[in-house]
């Protein structure tokens, strides 16, 4: 799992560090989320960007509660013999909805010819003392191999590889010392490329930086699909995640309780829970297999509150430019104009 600068250090963020600051799937009305459908899409929400660049959406104009009582002073019978009729009481309307941009739904991809669910998953993670295999080694392994029909839980591992020194120690807790003791290392690498051959795809939180570190030292290069839980899976709406969630958001929002932080089987449990408690795991995961690449939007200065809404990123990876990874299906759904990053010469595309 990818180490959080705290702060700027590391790219992870520290589930325990953040955990004071709630969980961010709460209805902003102060109400529980509706259900949504069985195949609803999470919308690009506007927030989820960094630090820097975060910005709270403008602060709704507060609504009067749902139902007045309207209080009229009873007359007595005029002579008539007529009742006086009450006065209505004020017509109030709901309060207005907080805005995004959606994704297309899932329903018409799960009707299509293409991708299937992957039967058997390896979720994995990793913990590392740097940010890449140029600065840093990787000292620690998770993986848990997953069955997604039965969402139970077949074989898990953990095992640790020695190094010099651990400056990332106050991120992941592993002494250098520690990793150094006589262990079966060989054993555990040899049951961890059994691991790897039964599944169909890797599943891990921050794909993109768990990946670099295999083919590297010890660890095998793994020629399998891999699947980002961060960045590839659309959670459903109801959750009312940010784009790209944090591990801890993302277990939260399931009500999966944090009870630690930054060992990487630790953080394979989460996913494990967290799939566990998701009814629509399987059509997650076909969408999730969709091709992606990533996309620049647009977009005039005036208007860029739109690619923020839509999940957009301000100068990450792509310096001075709003970008986000998108299947060609959800770049044709935004309603602004998009460029491949490729195609359009600004910078090199994350690997997928």
């Amino acid at each position: 799992m990818e180490m959080a600068e705290q702060p700027g250090l590391w790219e992870q963020n520290d589930l325990l560090g953040l955990l004071a600051s709630g969980p961010q799937h709460r209805n902003p009305q102060g109400g529980d989320p509706e259900p949504a459908s069985p195949l609803a899409v999470a919308p690009l929400q506007t927030s989820g960007l960094r630090s820097e660049e975060r910005q709270s959406p403008a602060a709704s104009a507060a609504s009067e509660p749902a139902a007045i009582a309207s209080r009229t002073a009873e007359s007595p019978p005029s002579p008539s013999g007529h009742q006086p009729t009450p006065r209505p009481g004020p017509q109030l309307g709901p309060p207005p909805a907080l805005q995004s941009i959606a994704l297309p739904s899932l329903t018409p991809l799960a009707r299509r010819s293409g991708p299937t669910a992957p039967e058997r998953i390896l979720i994995l993670d990793t913990e590392t003392t740097g940010l890449s295999p140029q600065q840093g080694v990787c000292i620690e392994v998770g993986a848990v191999l997953f069955d997604v029909g039965s969402r139970a839980v077949l074989q898990q591992l953990s095992f640790l590889l020695p190094c010099q020194a651990n400056p990332a120690e106050g991120i992941n807790g592993i002494p250098a010392a520690v990793t150094r003791l006589p262990q079966p290392t060989e054993a555990a690498l040899a049951l961890f490329a059994a691991l790897v051959a039964a599944a169909d795809a890797v599943v891990a939180h921050h794909a993109a930086f768990d990946r670099q570190w295999f083919g590297h030292g010890a660890l095998p290069a793994l020629a399998i699909p891999w699947i980002c839980s961060m960045e590839d899976i659309r959670w459903p709406a109801e959750l009312q995640l940010r784009p790209n969630p944090s591990l801890r958001d993302l277990a939260l929002a399931h009500r999966v309780p944090v009870w630690a932080a930054h060992r990487a089987l630790t953080d394979c449990d989460y996913l494990v829970h967290v799939f566990q408690r998701c009814a629509q795991l399987e059509a997650l995961l076909v969408a999730a297999q969709e091709p992606r690449e990533l996309y620049r939007a647009r977009l005039s200065y005036a208007e860029r509150h739109l690619a923020r809404e839509a999940g957009f990123r301000w100068n990450d990876p792509v310096a001075g430019a709003w970008s986000r990874r998108l299947s060609k299906r959800e770049a044709e759904a935004l309603p602004f104009p998009v460029l491949p990053v490729e195609r359009d010469g600004l910078a090199e595309a994350l690997a997928s």
